[in-house]
């Protein structure tokens, strides 16, 4: 083994570096794991685990030091797994074999224990890939059904309204009015089409609309529930921030969870929101004209 005195600075730190990424994925495949209900993927993943600990023991033979997995990596890991799931996790994963394939192909000069490393972390991207099967994915359309909906029709309905009351508790009341009903009507239409469609999953289908529908409803309307009543004009704001924010997030989850192009989804789906946005404000304004109502 090579004596740690005779390796440059600069190795070593790519040493120590390796080593850190072997602990932590130590810790990430194992919780993983635990969390896997297919049997055969739990397996794959422990076995990955237990490889990812082999590799810390040899690095570590050569630095001498107990280096610990990354704390925080390790963390944010966890919850990602738990709030954005398997599939989403995984994706990342795989960036982050590749990126482990590279410093191993530099260390495989100076060290040949990294080949068979680097043969581990190419049959682990492998293995990755093959595992990828979440039940969330199948349900993408649904999901993108209410989204999109609700974010076209209540963004329009608000910005129609927020001039035309001047209140935001006012506006707050008629955006839960309109969405709730309306979280009702996309779930129920799209549980018959579905259902005439020979889906037999019809119910989960229109589930997965519903909640989509329902969670961006409760976010658009926040903004009014929280300001004073007279702040109608910064929620308008705020509420057109979050519709960025919710597009910009779900097209980032979509295009690592499926490998969809993410620029021009979310241009695309900006572009709608925001337009019907404006048009629905113009309308608004010209009805509290045209038809004299003083909301003040």
């Amino acid at each position: 083994m090579t004596d740690k005195k005779n390796i440059a600075p600069e190795l070593l730190n790519a040493i120590r570096k390796a080593q850190k990424d072997e602990e932590t994925g130590v810790l990430l495949y194992a919780f993983m794991a635990g969390r896997e209900k297919n049997s055969a993927n739990r397996d794959i993943l422990e076995t990955m685990s237990e490889d990812e600990a082999k590799h810390a023991a040899v690095w570590k033979k050569i630095t001498g030091e107990n280096i610990r997995a990354d704390a925080g990596t390790v963390f944010m890991t966890k919850v990602r797994t738990v709030l954005l799931g398997f599939t989403f996790t995984v994706k990342t994963m795989q960036k982050n074999e590749r990126m482990g394939q590279q410093a191993y192909l530099l260390l495989e000069k100076e060290f040949p224990e990294a080949a068979s490393m680097l043969r581990d972390e190419r049959h682990h991207e492998e293995q990755l890939s093959g595992m990828l099967d979440e039940e969330r994915l199948h349900y993408v359309g649904s999901i993108v059904l209410g989204l999109n909906d609700a974010l076209v029709e209540l963004t329009g309905a608000i910005a129609g309204v927020t001039f035309a009351l001047a209140n935001t508790k006012l506006v707050a009341m008629t955006g839960l009015v309109t969405g709730v009903s309306a979280t009702l009507s996309m779930a129920a239409s799209n549980y018959l089409a579905e259902r005439a469609s020979g889906n037999k999953n019809a119910a989960k289908s229109s589930l997965y609309t519903g909640i989509a529908y329902l969670i961006t409803v409760a976010l658009l309307v926040l903004p009014y529930l929280l300001l004073p009543s007279q702040m109608y004009f910064a929620a308008f704001i705020i509420m057109i921030a979050v519709v960025l924010l919710i597009i910009l997030a779900f097209n980032y989850y979509i295009s690592v969870a499926k490998g969809e192009p993410f620029l021009s989804r979310f241009a695309e789906m900006a572009a709608i929101s925001l337009s019907v946005a404006v048009i629905s404000f113009l309308i608004g304004i010209a009805a509290k004209n045209l038809l004299g109502i003083n909301a003040g």
